[in-house]
């Protein structure tokens, strides 16, 4: 069938393009570098043509409140039109385990308001909730940083790997539409501050990092709980360990 990933040129994207790719199917990437726009619309219509599937894994440019609320609010509102017009069977979203939890952030309010969108569309859908993935740790810590010094909450955090996070998109993408929530995790549960150290001391970063019950996340509190899954999430079968390695080959 033809699947359509919206942001197919991404981290995420390309690896989920690779992987309907070789399970037959005919995935084509969709973004401003393949000529399609969903904040303008550009491009959609062409692109939808045909489609059975599609997989938005697009991301907002800035993490600005504004300007991620607009993002999200417009492009998926372009989106879901154009699917309605190209009749699309099946929308699949890609969001963040916690999201609801987190709405103290604007990032995370933005994904909730495409959650409401998609699940008020009338398309059937399913929705991928996420752990963080391994290769943004170094985000967390560049937005926790204040001189030499990374403040971070010792919560709990269960981070997975971005071509475990494709994998599970990629099976929501060929099943049946769930009209819910699906969580997909990594295999092992970590502390936030401890994993994050782990991460910058693998790449020889000089930073410190410093347990602080009061550190936000993205502008958000976070209790000990708030970036874990819920019981029977989906586990991604590679480690931490095992993926720093591998950066270092």
């Amino acid at each position: 069938m033809k699947v359509v990933v919206i942001g197919g040129t991404g981290l995420i994207g390309s690896k989920l393009v690779a992987k309907l790719r070789e399970h037959g199917h005919e995935a084509v990437p969709a973004s401003p570098d393949t000529g399609v726009n969903t904040l303008t619309g550009e491009g959609l219509a062409e692109v939808l043509q045909g489609a059975s599937v599609v997989v938005d894994v697009s991301n907002s440019p800035s993490f600005a409140d504004d300007a991620v609320m607009d993002f999200f609010r417009t492009s998926t509102t372009n989106l879901l039109k154009a699917e309605a017009e190209a009749g699309v069977t099946h929308h699949v979203a890609l969001s963040v385990v916690g999201t609801d939890r987190l709405q103290q952030s604007g990032y995370f309010r933005a994904k909730k308001v495409q959650e409401d969108l998609i699940r008020a569309s009338g398309i059937p859908f399913s929705l991928v909730h996420a752990t963080q993935f391994f290769e943004f740790m170094k985000g967390i810590a560049d937005g926790s940083t204040d001189g030499d010094t990374v403040r971070l909450a010792p919560v709990k955090i269960q981070p997975m790997a971005s071509d475990d996070v494709a994998a599970a998109v990629g099976r929501a993408a060929a099943g049946a539409p769930t009209g819910g929530v699906v969580e997909v995790a990594g295999p092992e549960e970590f502390r936030l501050d401890e994993i994050i150290g782990k991460g910058l001391a693998a790449k020889n970063d000089p930073r410190t990092v410093v347990a602080d019950k009061d550190a936000r996340y993205f502008d958000a509190e976070l209790e000990t709980t708030t970036l874990l899954p819920g019981p029977g999430a989906q586990l991604g079968e590679i480690r931490f360990g095992d993926w720093l390695a591998a950066q270092a080959k």
